[in-house]
């Protein structure tokens, strides 16, 4: 077969713009990727021999072959390699979900953008950094022939058929000028020592085995240092940010495992990726088994990084059988626990350290109150939210012991933004009386609160569905609560009001009540007692769950204090009621907007929108 030319896809190029002008402070990270890469295909190959013996299990090594004369590096591996189609697939693409969201982020700050890189990761493409060209020759284990893979980083690649004596990987890096420090023995045993010698697969430089080659995670932690965590992590995780939580433990006894898993600092960018894969690595006797295992941890712990050993688990054992193994139940089990517990630790001692993390990762935590039952309470105990009665985080521990006098619910609101949200006009009567509101901005809030119920026998009631009940307590200004009720006394009954306006509205409303939780706000939507709750409807119908075009018909609450309310109430009682069918469009358009939700003719309420500013401007004429 002739060369093959290839375009590098769009995501790729631009990223190797990226790393080829310097982004990265730490230019020797490379070696770090290149060998991590190698350590990773032994490990496929030697699971993969398991079932296809033919494949070979022999011993494993990484060669380190500067070159001075010539100016390269090469990094060699005998695992389990790759094909013309895995050369096209993994070294031409990047096959992660949202990889163009993730580039498009990018801004040419080299600061900003760096963080961004190391919540992505790039593996190979780091080599680009210190390289004018760069060669692959692999074989994969079981297949015929030999693939050589080259590039210049530039925007495209060729393949062509090789030679290669046995199945593996070998990258062959040309340096640019000014980078021969890749070459010198001393600097290289430096970056492995630095980097990579947990790797448990020995990294030859010439004769010499330059790293430990034992597993990490086996060793007595009290002899590993913060360092070797910390690039043990940037190995297992393919990241660049730092740990932020350590948990090393060995458990033995009637099922014997050792885990070392971390929680990364930064937010991974895959994190709410559709498939929600978990990214802890499952060995058994330290044999690698794989790095998908659904049953090793649930979804909402997908962020954690690391490896699992189990020395209970059969070495030959099936994807499918694995996933119902009951041992695999007890150790996943086991994890959780351990997890949550540490979590709980964390954020009693170090409050603060602690809301950097739920910023990061509670949004998937909180999938666990909903999907997990058994560890519910854990859960919810280590939930923390944003609150009308306080600047930070609260855990509801914290609400429970703020409620006021008399208060018998956990209030709360859902929507996108927290902000938006805290300016709701659903809320004034709520602040008015100083009680607290918990402000769920997260998609998963709608379902775990509904299937959770209550709290400490306190069930969660949101401030936009039913009758408000805020009569039963005092506000928190004595002049403001006399001011309401004075506005409330002198306001003209309203039922012939509320009768005009569902008259005038029809269909497009279930009913128009009096409110009792509006202080400044003439109009708000709620949904009734026992409907579903506004937010919620609206998130499925974007997401296509709910079938149909009728949405549920929702109660317009008007406010008996205020002016305008009060003035309607007197065109109704007086029988001038002819603005009032358009004043009660424009009511229920306001009260959407505020709400959220879509005006359903823009038209027709920009026309009655400029008739009541011109009749406004007149009557001050």
């Amino acid at each position: 077969m002739s060369k093959e030319t290839f375009t590098f896809q769009a995501e790729v190029g631009k990223l190797l713009d990226i790393v080829a002008h310097s982004l990265y402070s730490h230019k020797e990270i490379f070696v770090r990727e290149l060998i991590s890469n190698a350590s990773d295909a032994c490990d496929r190959r030697r699971y993969a021999a398991l079932t296809e013996p033919g494949l070979g299990d022999g011993e494993f090594q990484i060669t380190l072959a500067p070159d001075k004369k010539a100016r390269t590096l090469s990094v060699a591996d005998n695992g389990i390699g790759m094909d013309h189609d895995d050369l096209v697939d993994m070294l031409g693409t990047i096959a992660r979900s949202g990889s163009q969201a993730f580039l498009d982020k990018l801004s040419g700050d080299a600061a900003k953008d760096r963080a961004l890189i190391g919540q992505f990761g790039v593996g190979f493409y780091s080599a680009f950094m210190v390289a004018d060209q760069v060669r692959v020759l692999t074989r994969k284990a079981g297949g015929d022939g030999a693939w050589l893979w080259t590039s210049d980083g530039k925007g495209s690649f060729t393949i062509e058929e090789a030679e290669r004596e046995g199945p593996g990987t070998t990258v062959t890096v040309h340096l640019a000028k000014g980078e021969k420090e890749f070459t010198d023995p001393d600097r290289l045993r430096h970056l492995v020592k630095t980097y990579s010698d947990h790797i448990p697969i020995p990294i030859l430089l010439g004769e010499d085995t330059v790293n430990e080659a034992s597993a990490l995670w086996t060793r007595d932690k009290k002899g590993i240092t913060e360092d070797q965590y910390k690039e043990f992590y940037h190995h297992a995780g393919h990241a660049f940010d730092d740990p932020w939580m350590v948990l090393h433990n060995r458990v033995e006894g009637v099922l014997s495992y050792i885990n070392l898993l971390f929680i990364p600092s930064v937010r991974p960018f895959d994190l709410h990726q559709a498939e929600r894969k978990q990214r802890v690595r499952l060995y058994v006797k330290r044999v690698f088994i794989t790095d998908d295992c659904e049953g090793l941890l649930p979804a909402y712990l997908r962020f954690m990084r690391g490896i699992v050993d189990s020395e209970d688990l059969a070495l030959n054992i099936s994807r499918e059988t694995l996933q119902n193994d009951p041992k695999l139940a007890k150790i996943r089990s086991g994890l959780v626990k351990r997890i949550l517990g540490q979590l709980k630790k964390k954020a009693e001692k170090q409050p603060d350290g602690y809301a950097e993390f739920w910023g990061n990762f509670g949004a998937v935590l909180k999938e666990g109150i909903y999907e997990d039952p058994a560890h519910r309470d854990r859960i919810l105990v280590l939930a923390r939210f944003a609150t009308t009665g306080s600047e930070g985080l609260a855990s509801l521990d914290d609400y429970v012991r703020r409620m006021a006098q008399g208060q018998d619910a956990i209030y709360y609101i859902t929507g996108e933004d927290s902000g938006r949200l805290a300016g709701s006009p659903q809320l004034e009567g709520f602040r008015e009386r100083g009680i607290e509101v918990l402000l769920l901005t997260d998609p998963i809030d709608d379902f775990w609160i509904s299937a959770v119920g209550e709290y400490q026998g306190k069930p969660f009631k949101s401030v936009t569905r039913g009758g408000a009940d805020l009569d039963k307590f005092e506000a928190k200004d004595k002049d403001d609560e006399k001011e309401d009720k004075k506005k409330k006394q002198e306001a003209p009954a309203l039922d012939g009001l509320c009768a005009a306006l569902k008259d005038a509205l029809g269909d497009a409303v279930k009913e128009v009540r009096v409110s009792g939780r509006l202080t400044d706000s003439p109009s708000c939507l709620v949904a009734d007692e026992g409907d579903m709750d506004m937010h919620l409807e609206r998130m499925l119908r974007q997401h296509q769950q709910l079938q149909g075009d009728l949405a549920t018909l929702r109660v317009l609450e008007i406010n008996p204090g205020h002016s305008l309310i009060r003035r309607l109430g007197e065109l109704a009682e007086s029988g001038e009621d002819g603005a009032l069918a358009d004043s009660a469009h424009l009511l229920l358009d306001q009260a959407r907007i505020a709400a959220g939700e879509p005006v359903p003719d823009p038209g027709a309420f920009s026309r009655r929108l400029t008739a009541a500013m011109e009749s406004g401007l007149k009557g001050e004429g």
